[in-house]
């Protein structure tokens, strides 16, 4: 896809036209605690082998939706600031079984002290986009769509996130900062749905203020209290079909719980709005990926 570039151009090319990746500084934190695990104080095996040029591929051994590029190239970069890469795909792209994802040009031994770390990234990233674009393509012809939640690695959130973008789903709320969702405990804090969410718009926060119910008498009076979205958890399908009934529109609906690859269609046919599907970043199963050295 691209010719030889150093790191700069490397991730400009790998980028796809409104697929962000986060801040810099958060992806290069990112590759620096990686290293720092798994490098340490010095790679014994590398420092054995003579300090050349070398070529390697990265290849996929599955099919596979692509992310985590910024993170791997930053990977090599670090180790050596004259690495060039040739990318063969961009994140968000779909690959073949057997699919050369990129080139690396650097010294042999970074080359060998990145590849762990670079391909870690890459193939826990590429997992959880080819998961959400499964999710994606089940919901196609629908107007739902899939969202992740919080059930993310540790410090891996916003790298998790962003695969989740790159294989086609959205982003629910990031953290606990950024919008309100008031959960069965807030609500037996607060006293009742409607005094949680009347606590919620005196305080002004968040983007959006969402309520969690466990049944039709709690979808009703969180639509009576204003909210703006409303999450149905582990409601049975007549249930859904009653909830969207009642709603009628008045507030966004979002699915949650027990979300099988079987139920998604059904869901989506009833017209609720967004489901939200923890396994895409919990029960991530990594792409098979493997790193060559051509030269």
């Amino acid at each position: 896809m691209t010719a030889d570039l150093d790191l700069a151009g490397a991730l400009a090319a790998c980028r796809r036209p409104g697929l962000e990746p986060p801040a810099d500084e958060a992806v290069d934190a990112d590759v620096a605690r990686a290293l720092a695990e798994d490098v340490g104080a010095g790679d014994l095996s590398a420092a054995l082998l003579p300090d050349r040029s070398a070529r390697a591929a990265i290849v996929s051994r599955e099919a596979a939706t692509v992310a985590g590029l910024p993170w791997a190239l930053r990977c090599f970069a670090r180790l050596d600031p004259q690495a060039m890469f040739h990318l063969h795909v961009r994140d968000g792209e779909t690959i073949a079984a057997g699919a050369v994802l990129l080139e690396i040009e650097a010294g042999a031994r970074a080359m060998v002290s990145g590849e762990r770390c670079a391909l870690n990234f890459l193939q826990t990233l590429s997992g959880t986009a080819s998961e959400t674009a499964r999710h994606v393509a089940r919901l196609a012809g629908s107007a739902t769509r899939v969202l992740d939640t919080r059930k993310t690695l540790p410090g891996l959130r916003l790298a998790q996130k962003y695969a989740v973008r790159a294989g086609g789903g959205e982003n629910h709320r990031m953290g606990l900062y950024d919008a309100v969702l008031i959960k069965e405990n807030h609500i037996a804090a607060a006293g009742s749905i409607a005094a949680a969410v009347a606590a919620a718009r005196r305080a002004g926060a968040g983007r959006f203020i969402e309520v969690e119910v466990e049944d039709l008498d709690e979808l009703r009076q969180a639509i009576e209290a204003g909210a703006e979205r409303i999450m149905l958890d582990e409601f049975a399908p007549e249930a859904l079909a009653e909830a969207v009934a009642i709603a009628g529109g008045r507030a966004a609906l979002e699915v949650s719980g027990s979300l099988t690859a079987e139920r998604l269609s059904g869901i989506a046919a009833l017209g609720v709005d967004y489901v939200s599907v923890g396994a895409l970043t919990k029960h991530v199963r990594a792409v098979d990926l493997s790193m060559r050295l051509l030269a």
